[in-house]
C-alpha cells in the first residue's frame, strides 16, 4: 500500500509587512503543489529512506541507528502534536550529518530534521520510503516549506490510527474536519523546526486551502466565490526577510504618524479584498467589475509597499512590463526580490499571456500561472504497490 499526499503553495494577496504590526493580511492557496509519496515496507530492509527528487538527494537511516539516537522515545504519539525539544534537534542533526551529503550548505538541513521528527513521532520506527517532488520554487515566498510539512504530515497520518480515511476510494480524498486540524497542527510543528517562530499562516493555508484572513494571531477561513487566476513571476532575487521586516519597523519608529496611515491603508485593502472575494458575481459584467477593483487595489497596495521600502529593481521591472499590458501587479511576501503577482482577467486571451510570459522570461525571470483559492491538502491511496 502506498499513499500520496499533495499540499498547495500559498500567496499573500494583501497585507504583507502590515500583518507584522497587528494589521490584517489575506492569504490564498494556489494550485501549485508539493507531493509526498509514502510506502511502508515489510521486507528485510530495516531502514527509513527519504528521497528529495528536486535537489537530487537521497537519505537512508538504519532503524537501529535511529533508535540509538532517539532512545528516549516511547511509542508514537500521532494524535498529540508535540514540539521538538532543542536537544532532540541536535540528535536529529547528528543523524543528518552522518549522511555526509553536506546539506547544511544547501539550506535544507532543517527540512530533513523536520522529516525525521514528524516521521518518528507519528509512525515510530516503521521502515518506509518517502519521496518528495514539488512544483514550488524554494525560498520564493510561495510557502514551499509549509507545503512540504503539510503533505508529509498528511501522508504519515494517513497510515496512523489517528485519522479516518476510506482507503478503498479512488482519486484525491479530503480529511474530515477534526482530522484536518490534526494535520495542520503537526505541520506547524515541522514549520517550527524549519523557521523557529512561524506565524502559522503558511501551513494553515496549505492545509485548509481557499483563503485565510489573519490578524494578531487570529485566523479566519474565507470561502471565496470568485474564480481568479494569477501570473506568478519569480524574480529569482534572494531576499533577507528578517532584514526587510526590521527596516520597516525602523521606518515606523522614525515616522509613526505617516507609517500609521500607510499601514491602515494596507489593512483597508486587505478588508476590501476579503469582501470582494466573498461576493457573488452573478454574471460576466459583475465579474469584470470585481476584477477591475482588484486590479486597482493591487496597484495601490504596491505603491504603499514601495513607500515603506520593500520593493526592488527586479520587482519594478516586472511591474513596468505588466503595465504595458494594462495588468495590475504587486509583490507578494517579504519583497526585496522574490515573487510578483499579476492578475489575469477572465477575458484576457492566452496569446497575450504567452507574449507577456515570453517578455518576462527574457529578463531571466521564471513564470507560473496558477488558480487561487483551491482545495487544501488531499491524499490518494494505491493498493497495487
Amino acid at each position: 500500500m502506498e499513499v500520496t499526499a499533495r499540499a498547495p503553495g500559498k500567496i499573500i494577496l494583501a497585507g504583507e509587512h502590515a500583518v507584522v504590526h497587528g494589521y490584517t493580511a489575506v492569504a490564498s492557496s494556489i494550485n501549485l503543489y508539493t507531493y509526498v509519496s509514502l510506502r511502508l515496507r515489510s521486507d528485510d530492509e530495516d531502514t527509513i529512506k527519504l528521497q528529495l527528487n528536486d535537489v537530487g538527494l537521497d537519505f537512508s537511516w538504519p532503524i537501529e541507528r535511529i533508535k540509538e539516537v532517539l532512545s528516549h522515545f516511547g511509542p508514537p504519539f500521532s494524535s498529540t502534536p508535540t514540539p521538538c525539544p532543542q536537544g532532540t534537534v541536535k540528535s536529529l542533526a547528528a543523524l543528518v550529518d552522518e549522511q555526509s551529503l553536506n546539506v547544511t550548505k544547501t539550506g535544507i538541513a532543517s527540512g530533513v530534521y523536520a522529516f525525521l521528527w514528524l516521521y518518528t513521532s507519528i509512525l515510530g520506527f516503521k521502515p518506509g520510503t518517502v519521496v518528495f517532488t514539488s512544483e514550488l520554487p524554494v525560498g520564493a515566498g510561495l510557502g514551499s516549506s509549509a507545503a512540504y510539512c503539510v503533505a508529509l504530515s498528511a501522508a504519515l497520518l494517513a497510515f496512523s490510527d489517528s485519522v479516518k480515511l476510506d482507503v478503498s476510494q479512488k482519486g484525491w480524498l479530503m480529511f474530515e474536519e477534526s482530522d484536518i486540524e490534526l494535520v495542520n497542527n503537526w505541520a506547524f510543528e515541522g514549520e517550527k523546526i524549519i523557521h523557529g517562530k512561524p506565524s502559522g499562516v503558511d501551513n494553515s493555508v496549505s492545509t485548509f486551502g481557499n483563503m485565510i484572513k489573519f490578524k494578531s494571531g487570529c485566523m479566519t477561513r474565507i470561502n471565496s466565490n470568485m474564480p481568479l487566476r494569477m501570473l506568478i513571476t519569480n524574480t529569482k532575487v534572494g531576499r533577507n526577510t528578517k532584514a526587510l521586516v526590521a527596516n520597516v519597523s525602523t521606518r515606523k519608529s522614525r515616522h509613526p504618524d505617516a507609517m500609521g496611515y500607510v499601514l491602515n491603508a494596507i489593512e483597508s485593502i486587505s478588508d476590501e479584498w476579503s469582501t470582494i472575494m466573498q461576493s457573488n458575481a452573478v454574471d460576466d459584467l459583475s465579474l469584470t467589475a470585481n476584477e477591475e477593483k482588484l486590479r486597482e487595489l493591487m496597484e495601490i497596495n504596491q505603491g504603499l509597499l514601495l513607500s515603506i521600502g520593500v520593493s526592488h529593481t527586479s520587482i519594478e521591472t516586472v511591474l513596468q512590463t505588466t503595465m504595458k499590458y494594462k495588468l495590475g501587479s504587486k509583490l507578494t511576501g517579504a519583497g526585496g526580490g522574490g515573487c510578483v503577482l499579476t492578475l489575469l482577467p477572465t477575458k484576457l486571451s492566452e496569446a497575450v499571456v504567452d507574449k507577456l510570459v515570453e517578455e518576462l522570461e527574457s529578463y531571466g525571470f521564471q513564470c507560473f500561472t496558477a488558480g487561487i483559492g483551491g482545495k487544501g491538502v488531499q491524499v490518494s491511496f494505491d493498493a497495487s504497490t
